[in-house]
């Protein structure tokens, strides 16, 4: 079996960010990065302690939601620097993988 070294990135946010829809048209129609999964949690804080959670009293939704991709490390790199613009610094972990091809 033959693998491939990726760069492998995860991006936190909440959806009151607002930004989700901005970023999945970034990676998918600007970048064409090779897959994208998006992951809405139950529940999640950061730094600043606030939980993030859903019940069924909640009238406006705020949960925690991941946004993992994966390209080649040069894409991913050239990548970077935009979405560092665009999100707090801790919101991006990035890690290399290999992928079978």
């Amino acid at each position: 079996m033959k693998f491939e070294t990726v760069t492998f990135v995860r991006i936190y946010l909440t959806e009151a960010d607002k930004k989700l829809k901005d970023l999945l048209r970034c990676l998918h129609d600007e970048a064409q990065v090779r897959g994208v999964t998006v992951f809405r949690a139950i529940s999640g804080f950061g730094r600043s302690g606030t939980v993030h959670s859903s019940s069924l009293l909640d009238l406006s939704l705020d949960l925690p939601v991941t946004v993992e991709f994966f390209d080649t490390p040069a894409k991913v790199e050239a990548l970077m620097g935009q979405l560092e613009t665009k999100f707090e610094p801790g919101h991006i972990v990035c890690w290399q993988a290999q992928m079978n091809c």
